[in-house]
């Protein structure tokens, strides 16, 4: 009986999910970037393709890989935005081809090209070291300026950073420390400083909410979210260490065959070149092509970047998140 209703649940929720209410197609956007940037692309595309019927669907990076991974191009999903290039990369078998797609002068390495022409590049997440002043001050403590000065005593429980086997966030500065100090220096390194953590925290954003809530001053966290905060009034600076700013790329693709759906293409046409462009305007402005024009107040301007070499290779993702004993 409980099976039968189970069955009979998900049935009824996937009825409810993607039937074509009204005659109209149904097209499903697989979009890992935050609610609220979702919410924006939902309204635009409901506004832009009211003929059909348009369902932004949000899912971790992670799941969301491993949902087409294991359903090929048989899955529900038509279209991917923001999945982390080492996951397309995994997926590529299920990807089709996006030559074309993009119209938009892309920086050198990052043109849909450069990455086979199976996605077109969404955006660069870049991270740096976020204090809470407040907090510092409380404790007496003078902000850090280095990875180095993290391993301080004075420091002990008071950072956090994300889990590297949960979080892109996390893996990025991973794998800067990796590409810059070398990988038996890298690890030796996180001992250290595992004994200064407070949380390892399963998402990205984690380090940024426990500078809000007061309960760490130190967090290695997402550029762009602590600019939100700093601009809502959070006490916060955002320090770049000598290595640069770590970051990974996400992109945007379509599963193979579903481009021929009826609207799949427009719907892709727009989120690839005018959403995207909105978004880099006023969600995530990191540099990823020419002439992209910021509208974030505070945001930091000629970010150095560090090595991320391999950032996108999933089998050195795999080795090394096999290193992490945290």
């Amino acid at each position: 009986m409980k099976k039968w209703f189970a069955a009979l649940l998900a049935l009824t929720l996937a009825f409810t999910l993607f039937a074509d209410f009204g005659g109209k197609e149904s097209i499903v956007v697989c979009a890992s970037s935050e609610q609220f940037r979702n919410d924006a692309l939902q309204e635009q595309l409901n506004k832009k393709f009211p003929n059909y019927d348009v369902i932004v669907m949000y899912m971790p990076t992670g799941k969301a890989a491993a949902k087409i991974y294991a359903e090929g191009v048989d899955t529900e999903v038509d279209i991917l935005v923001g999945l982390e290039t080492s996951y397309m990369a995994k997926i590529h078998e299920d990807l089709g081809d996006v030559s074309g797609v993009s119209r938009l002068p892309y920086l050198e390495g990052l043109a849909p090209e450069d990455n086979g022409n199976l996605w077109v590049t969404w955006e660069r997440q870049a991270g740096a070291i976020v204090v809470n002043q407040n907090i510092l001050d409380k404790y007496g403590l003078e902000a850090p300026r280095t990875y180095e000065d993290l391993l301080k005593p004075e420091y002990q429980g008071l950072i956090a950073m994300p889990d590297p086997k949960s979080s892109g966030t996390g893996y990025f500065f991973y794998k800067s420390w990796v590409n810059t100090m070398g990988e038996d220096a890298a690890l030796d390194y996180m001992d250290k400083l595992y004994a200064n953590l407070k949380q390892l925290t399963e998402s990205g954003s984690g380090p940024i909410k426990l500078l809000k809530q007061g309960e760490v001053a130190i967090g290695l966290g997402l550029t762009f979210q602590a600019v939100s905060e700093i601009n809502a009034g959070q006490p916060f600076e955002i320090i770049f260490p000598e290595e640069g700013s770590p970051y990974s790329l996400t992109g945007i693709g379509v599963i193979k065959g579903h481009e021929q759906k009826p609207g799949v293409s427009e719907v892709l046409d727009f989120i690839a070149n005018d959403f995207l462009v909105y978004d880099k305007e006023n969600f995530s402005p990191e540099g990823i092509y020419e002439g992209q024009v910021n509208q974030i107040e505070h945001y930091p301007q000629d970010v150095k970047y560090a090595d991320m070499t391999g950032i996108d290779q999933i089998s050195e993702k795999e080795r090394l998140l096999g290193l992490w004993k945290y």
